[in-house]
């Protein structure tokens, strides 16, 4: 009895030393220099306190923070939580702990350690992840009892290609050996580097055979992991090309006006997402802040299409047959509605944050991802184009306006009122560029020049492949974006583009049509 008082005290007379050493090394994270830093993370790692894992995924994210009073604060999408206590904070005054590589090395290796043991498979994951990035040869003992203990098959996989790329370095041949064959069926390039640095000191010949072998299938299968990240990259660039083009495809195809305003009408499009945005930041709960941008196509579509109608009725409908006045006038209009963006909303890029269900991606073999904002913009883009084209096809606007397409005399002598006509489609196709520009500012910063990047893109589009034919637009998109990305890793970007360029230009001199020309008698004619 008098052992068990006596083993009870000395419990009790070191948890407060041990909680003590644990508050130590959280406040020594904001150390004045990262050795002290460093040692602090290793030795919160020692600790084996569960909260230390996310107290170190967050200083690796860069959400770890520190007041002036010494306070350390975790700052989380709800708000800030001090890390000792997580009761909820302030965060005045708060201001990132500074993370340099070595230390962000430091991390990864801790919150590895932590999380293999963790109830969580979602956090042994993460961690088994982290140690296969990182593995030192201090941690092998520890990820082989994690892997005697572990149940779940993708967490076994990543821990047994953790332990592989450490044998790698095992003065046993055998080891080695049997280390090559369980990364030859890998396709992470981070075990193809370890094969590859391991060729250049390998003595043993059977081990250095089987080490070739298996980087030549990893560069098999990451070869065919590229072309298919080429392929969704392309189609990507594509669908962004295409949103831009087709309302220039509308309108350039119906009333051959060259509207060089038409970047402006994909600007005013994302600006609108951006006040959207704001509005909903600023008047409806933050759970609601999801449904912005659902909120915003339409809210675009409208405001662009009633900026077209007011510009096609009160400057374009003077200058119809006067193609150069058309493009001079379009382009003064841009100039004055960047100028007055700028003067509303300032020359600074403008943030307009992706919703929580548009955040991410999978991640796919080789490193390849599908981002989820891409993946949308891409159906995005295909609905869009499926309701215009049905709304060509079925609708009484659709019928007259491929009516005045076709033959404009003739269809105002139908009693066709081809000016109402002509205002609608010049609407229609600024309400277009509109859409576009809300799914363009998921992929970048707005901006007033943002509609100057795509302006170029969207003519080579509609002409490529044919004035007024959305399939034409749709080939074109398609097809100068696969085209791009096929080029950029051999001729760079820019000259990729150059290239694209020259091929446009050759194509044309043999159709001046483009891919898929409109028939009629006006445009025969």
């Amino acid at each position: 009895m008098k052992i068990l008082i006596l083993a009870l005290l000395a419990f009790l007379a070191c948890a407060p030393a041990r909680a003590d050493e644990f508050s130590d090394a959280v406040r020594a994270l904001n150390a004045d220099n990262f050795a002290d830093k460093i040692a602090a993370v290793e030795t919160l790692a020692g600790l084996g306190d569960g909260r230390a894992a996310t107290i170190l995924e967050a200083m690796s994210d860069g959400n770890l923070l520190a007041t002036k009073d010494g306070a350390i604060l975790i700052q989380r999408a709800s708000g800030f939580t001090d890390a000792l206590t997580q009761a909820p904070a302030s965060g005045e005054g708060a201001e990132p702990i500074t993370v340099n590589n070595r230390l962000r090395g430091a991390l990864r290796g801790a919150v590895g350690r932590l999380g293999l043991f963790s109830p969580d498979a979602e956090l042994r994951k993460r961690a088994a992840e982290s140690v296969l990035t990182s593995p030192t040869p201090e941690s092998a003992g520890m990820m082989r009892r994690a892997l005697a203990n572990e149940t779940v098959p993708e967490v076994r996989t990543l821990l047994a290609l953790a332990l592989a790329n450490l044998d790698l370095a095992d003065e046993d041949p055998a080891r080695r050996r049997a280390a090559v064959a369980a990364l030859r069926d890998s396709s992470d390039p981070l075990s193809r580097g370890r094969l590859q640095a391991m060729l250049e000191n390998e003595t043993d010949s059977e081990v250095r055979a089987a080490a070739e072998k298996a980087v030549s299938e990893i560069n098999f299968r990451l070869s065919l992991v590229s072309i298919g990240a080429n392929i969704f990259q392309g189609l990507s660039l594509g669908s962004v090309m295409l949103l831009a083009a087709i309302g220039l495809a509308v309108t350039f195809g119906v009333m051959g006006v060259i509207n060089m305003a038409h970047g402006e009408m994909i600007m005013l499009g994302a600006y609108t997402a951006f006040v959207v945005q704001e509005l909903f930041r600023a008047f409806l709960p933050p759970g609601l802040i999801g449904w912005y941008l659902p909120v915003a196509v339409p809210v675009a579509f409208v405001v662009t299409f009633l900026v077209g109608v007011a510009l096609e009725r009160s400057v374009i409908r003077f200058l119809y047959g006067r193609p150069l006045e058309t493009m001079l006038a379009t382009w003064g209009i841009s100039l004055m509605l960047q100028q007055l963006v700028r003067s509303i909303f300032g020359a600074s890029n403008r943030e307009v944050a992706n919703p929580d269900w548009m955040t991410g991606g999978v991640d796919l073999i080789g490193g390849f991802t599908l981002t989820y904002n891409r993946v949308v913009i891409i159906i995005f883009c295909m609905a869009v184009l499926g309701a215009l084209a049905a709304l060509l096809r079925w609708s009484s606007f659709g019928l007259h306006m491929r009516a005045v397409t076709q033959n404009r005399p003739m269809a105002s002598a139908m009693g066709i009122p081809t000016g109402r006509i002509d205002a609608a489609t010049f609407g229609l196709g600024s309400g277009i560029a509109g859409m576009a520009g809300v799914a363009l500012s998921q992929i970048g910063n707005v901006s007033p020049n943002l509609g100057q990047g795509y302006i170029v893109d969207s003519f080579m589009v509609v002409v490529f492949g044919g004035v007024g034919s959305l399939w034409g637009t749709l080939v074109g998109a398609l097809s100068l974006g696969l085209v791009n990305k096929i080029l950029e890793p051999y001729a760079g970007a820019m000259l990729g583009k150059i290239l694209v360029l020259v091929v446009i230009i050759l194509f044309i001199q043999k159709r001046p049509r483009g891919l898929f020309a409109l028939k009629g008698r006006s445009v025969e004619s």
